[in-house]
């Protein structure tokens, strides 16, 4: 029942993650640096600290007495997952939501997933998944085949983005100031967004001490009771504090370039629904890690929490992606690749669940 519940939070939390960039969609008139730093002050800065009063009394009490380096290191990863989130929005912007997320996300599950126990393989820590722990358990092979299934599926996806490419091209499409499809310069920062993501997993590991401090006060007060399901609400706040100080920096260094910051009083705009949607997008993109939360309390911050995180954020994209008609003018094989690239990662999900439900 822990697994199922955790499987469930892990969805719900891919959905909110998956569908955070549909709001900026109907944002009318700004340049992408003032709507992704709009939403990013929500995702960032506003939204955390909100949920974690709301979940933590006292959490503010927790960072404060936190050892420096336990702040310093989560911060730091923090500020490289920043870099990840930045570029994530533009591999979604030159890719599309469907194509930029597989292959964002699907870099992220690999490398999230993997290296935290391969570091724990060298540095054990009580509670902590080992490399050897994954091969040596049959649960733990199960969750490394749901891994490989997800990359097969993401293999799928990227394939059919490529398709999709040659298409267009074959098709004489020229892109209009909505598309910006540029496979090239996509694939670049959907590469580097990919790897750098995934250093949020090792932040949430970083400052662990905090989550386990608001975890026991919670037991404490609320005994036989299980875990606490809003425990890392806490080391969010120190992780986005890093995300937010790497977007600020490059989206103002944008505004100021390309002369964009006009663009948060331009009355020519529809000022009041650009804020609302961004506020929106931002605090969608916050509840996955809301949910996150959640789930991992269910399974544990290991590879699996990840994995699921991952594949149902891809999940969720690419139908948005089939829904808004970014596929539209490419052939049925391209369209028969894409579905099929989804249904194996639906496919991978499953995999991993079973392997959480031998582990109980």
């Amino acid at each position: 029942m822990q697994a199922l519940l955790g499987v469930i939070f892990h969805f719900i939390g891919g959905f909110a993650s998956g569908s955070f960039y549909i709001p900026y969609k109907q944002v009318k008139g700004w340049a992408w640096e003032s709507y992704w730093i709009v939403g990013g002050l929500f995702s960032w800065m506003i939204v955390p600290p909100v949920a974690a009063y709301l979940t933590i009394p006292g959490f503010s009490e927790i960072i404060a007495h936190t050892d420096s380096s336990t702040l310093m290191y989560t911060y730091i990863f923090g500020l490289l997952w920043g870099i990840g989130g930045l570029t994530y929005g533009l591999g979604v912007r030159y890719l599309g939501v469907s194509l930029g997320s597989s292959i964002i996300l699907g870099l992220t599950a690999v490398f999230g997933a993997l290296i935290p126990s391969i570091y724990y393989q060298f540095q054990p820590t009580p509670g902590k998944d080992t490399i050897s722990d994954l091969f040596s358990n049959t649960w733990g092979q199960m969750v490394l085949l749901g891994l490989l299934i997800c990359i097969i599926g993401i293999i799928l996806c990227g394939k059919a983005g490529s398709m999709k490419d040659k298409d267009l091209v074959r098709s004489g499409f020229v892109p209009d100031a909505k598309n910006e499809f540029k496979i090239g310069l996509g694939l670049t920062v959907s590469i580097i967004s990919g790897v750098l993501s995934a250093c949020f997993a090792f932040g949430i590991d970083a400052g662990k001490i905090m989550a386990e401090e608001a975890n026991a006060i919670w037991k404490a007060a609320n005994p036989g009771e299980g875990e606490f399901l809003f425990q890392n609400n806490v080391t969010y706040v120190v992780i986005l504090w890093g995300g937010l100080t790497t977007n600020f920096i490059w989206c103002m260094i944008l505004n100021a370039r390309n002369r964009t910051f006009g663009d948060y009083t331009n009355s020519a705009t529809p000022l009041v629904s650009n804020y609302i949607f961004s506020a929106l997008a931002g605090a969608t993109w916050f509840m996955q890690f809301f949910f996150y939360g959640m789930g991992e309390s269910k399974l544990g911050n290991g590879p699996s929490s990840w994995i699921l995180h991952m594949a149902f954020i891809i999940l969720v994209a690419n139908s948005w992606g089939l829904a808004l008609k970014e596929w539209k003018g490419v052939s049925k094989k391209t369209i028969t690749t894409v579905i099929a690239g989804i249904l194996v990662i639906i496919l991978s999900v499953l995999v991993v669940g079973y392997g959480n439900y031998l582990r109980e």
